[in-house]
């Protein structure tokens, strides 16, 4: 059995920059559990049905172009409110998070659904304003046209739909390590991060 590493968050809470600076620190696999549903969300954006693309999905379709414009973003916050899609990808989550060697997987319901049993499990948070703030510089800096208050408005509606559907809303397990980064830098973030799965692995091995 690996050590599991659950990190579940918002959009632009920085939960995947966090989780990839804590997988090469502990030299875990990652898993950006969100790249599933975008490439999902890509998939339906190109005119498949979203439990075909969901249970036809491949590997390499986490390596797909365009998987973080706006566009597929807001699709892949779609698909995943549909059952049959969560159900569909379950399996592929789960399996990697018992990986030989340890894991960490970061999405929205991974210390509540995908891996309740897991180890170490931190939510990751931060302002809605703050969060559309990082977001929209860095669009920006991909030469997305855009404006502030449009991802603010972005990010409040994605908000709504994640933590009010029905099955696995967005919500912090009873027993993560809460985090908000609103006025914390990377190095500040990730080095509590790193704290908190420290002290969970002094737990779990005695």
């Amino acid at each position: 059995m690996g050590f599991t590493i659950a990190i579940d968050g918002p959009a632009a809470s920085g939960k995947g920059t966090i989780s990839k600076a804590v997988a090469r620190h502990y030299d875990f696999g990652h898993l950006d559990t969100g790249l599933l549903y975008r490439a999902v969300g890509r998939r339906m954006l190109d005119g498949q049905e979203p439990v075909a693309a969901a249970k036809a999905l491949l590997a390499e379709d986490l390596a797909a172009d365009g998987l973080r414009i706006p566009e597929v973003a807001q699709a892949a916050s779609k698909v995943a409110v549909i059952p049959e899609v969560r159900a569909a990808l379950v399996d592929f989550q789960r399996a990697y998070a018992r990986r030989a060697g340890g894991a960490v997987l970061d999405g929205r319901d991974i210390g509540t659904v995908i891996c309740p049993d897991a180890e170490a499990k931190l939510f990751i948070t931060a302002s809605a304003e703050v969060r559309a703030r990082r977001r929209y510089d860095e669009l920006c800096a991909n030469g997305v046209q855009t404006d502030y208050q449009t991802v603010l408005a972005d990010t409040r509606e994605r908000d709504h739909r994640d933590s009010s559907r029905a099955d696995a809303p967005l919500l912090a397990a009873g027993d993560a390590v809460v985090l908000d980064t609103s006025d914390m830098d990377i190095g500040a973030a990730v080095s509590a991060a790193i704290a908190a799965v420290d002290a969970a692995y002094a737990r779990t091995h005695g």
